[in-house]
């Protein structure tokens, strides 16, 4: 009788050796830790991850499935099949692609980095399920165009999961699911479809199965994404941190006359520097006025003396993102005016923070926001003081018309199922970011702050012992701010080069 022998992956990676070669031999289609020492530590499936996180993904996932299933008559049912696609390639033109971005879903309970794939968890929950991990199939030709990609054998073993079985054969796969299993609940999310193929695949075998139960497995994936793990919260530090020194950099080098584009090509070659792979969204460089659109991406104007710029930038660090929003004087000292606006809006981020201790949900904080906001602004002067309760948060929320907060991880408004009404729990990340927009067509605006627009963004760490600011290395306070904006740099700033 012959001996099958099954190598897990963590001793597949943990055996990798330049006498063996495996990892050449197989070709796989993303980093591990022989091809990239630099970014992956042996055992790692990504930087900062292990094998066994995955794995512990997908059972709690599983469980929550089984213990739902269990109090929900509707979906009652012991046999569950879960099926999690992968993102696809986009084209921007004709045969150039878009930077390619994995479905954020599919990447936390897969650790796979590769398009045109396919997880399909199997099984009744907790450690009774099997992970299958389809993928494309090796192919020298493509592969010569676009780089070697994993292969089944390779993701079996580097993923851990049970089986791996070609894209091709993923509708064989359900419909010998189906004919074994009479009646089973299907947890795919057919309103938002993540991969064109995969889809076309599921409505088909939706159509042709006795069985028409089905739901979205999203809602319960956002709530395990919600709490980061030990690995993760460092994963966020580690974006954090990068982050906070590319904008202080940028805070350095900016001047009168400098350009919104120069700023941005800044802070994102600094992130990239610092080990990022992008930056996490299009960022906001708003010189002067424009800092009153609150989602200013053009990044095209040049900053003149006496403005205040507006960065909101952050970066994705191996697959976790950082959010930060800072105000400086391009000249490097507030004036007057200036000053007294943004010591009343970092007050107030100062106190918002603060109250995380007592776990609010951020629907409460915004609440908290608006009636600060206001009082502070009544001080300045941007709002009279014969204001009732209600009337001064509207008012204050006509100078901030944005929530204060929202949840943040492997996606900027991480977990988007998750309501803001429920109370912050141990191990969420959040923002913390009150902002003041000065328009001319604010009833209560004096003329000397009209254009001005200031924001201050954290991120920060629900502990049991209080909020931790994983951002807090970036400076903020106005001496820091003043400091930084006022150094003159050293080398000139390229010129920009103009068409004849």
């Amino acid at each position: 009788m012959t001996m099958v022998v099954r190598v897990s992956c963590c001793s597949f990676i943990h055996n990798l050796t330049p006498q063996s070669q495996s990892v050449e031999d197989r070709a796989l289609g993303q980093p591990t830790a022989f091809t990239h020492p630099h970014l992956l530590q042996h055992g790692e499936v990504l930087p900062g991850l292990r094998l066994d996180e995955f794995q512990k993904r997908r059972s709690c996932l599983m469980e929550s499935i089984y213990k739902l299933s269990i109090k929900d008559e509707r979906i009652f049912n012991n046999n569950h099949l879960v099926v999690i696609p992968s993102s696809s390639k986009l084209y921007m033109s004709e045969k150039i692609p878009y930077v390619f971005r994995q479905n954020t879903d599919f990447l936390y309970l897969s650790g796979c980095l590769e398009p045109g794939s396919a997880l399909v968890l199997s099984g009744t929950g907790g450690g009774h399920h099997t992970s299958t991990l389809f993928v494309r199939q090796k192919d020298v030709h493509s592969e010569m165009w676009d780089g070697p990609r994993t292969g089944t054998e390779g993701a079996l073993e580097l993923f851990g999961v049970e089986q791996s079985l070609p894209m091709q054969d993923l509708g064989l796969f359900l419909k010998s699911f189906s004919k074994s299993h009479s009646k089973f609940m299907l947890w795919y999310d057919f309103t938002h479809p993540a991969e064109p193929e995969v889809h076309k695949t599921m409505q088909g075998f939706l159509a042709n199965t006795i069985n028409k139960v089905w739901e979205s497995p999203k809602h319960l994936l956002h709530r395990l994404r919600l709490y980061k793990s030990p690995s993760e919260v460092a994963l966020m530090h580690a974006s954090c941190k990068v982050a906070s020194e590319a904008i202080a950099v940028t805070m350095q080098d900016s001047h009168p006359g400098v350009t919104e584009h120069q700023l941005f090509a800044r802070v994102d070659y600094e992130c990239r520097m610092r080990g990022a792979e992008t930056l996490a969204y299009p960022p906001v460089v708003a010189g002067g006025t424009r800092a009153n659109i609150i989602h200013y991406i053009s990044n095209n104007q040049v900053v003149q003396a006496g403005e205040m710029v507006l960065m909101d930038a952050g970066c994705e660090y191996h697959g976790y993102n950082s959010d930060i929003t800072r105000t400086w004087p391009i000249s490097g000292k507030f004036s007057s005016n200036q000053l007294e606006l943004y010591e009343a809006v970092l007050s107030v981020q100062s106190d918002l923070i603060k109250r995380c201790s007592n776990f609010p949900s951020l629907d409460s904080l915004f609440y908290e926001m608006c009636d600060l906001l206001g009082h502070s602004l009544q001080q300045v002067g941007l709002l009279p003081r014969n204001l009732n309760k209600d009337q001064l948060s509207k008012a204050a929320y006509s100078y901030c018309p944005h929530h204060v907060s929202h949840y943040l991880g492997m996606d900027v408004h991480d977990t988007a199922l998750i309501p803001r009404s429920i109370p912050l729990e141990p191990g969420m990340i959040i923002t913390i970011e009150p902002g003041v927009y000065v328009s001319p067509k604010n009833q209560w605006a004096p003329p000397e702050f009209y254009g001005m627009g200031i924001r201050v963004e954290d991120d920060i760490l629900i502990t049991s012992e209080g909020p931790v600011v994983l951002t807090e290395s970036c400076p903020k306070t106005v001496e820091q701010v003043e400091k930084l904006a006022s150094f003159i740099p050293s080398v000139p700033t390229v010129s920009i080069t103009h068409c004849m």
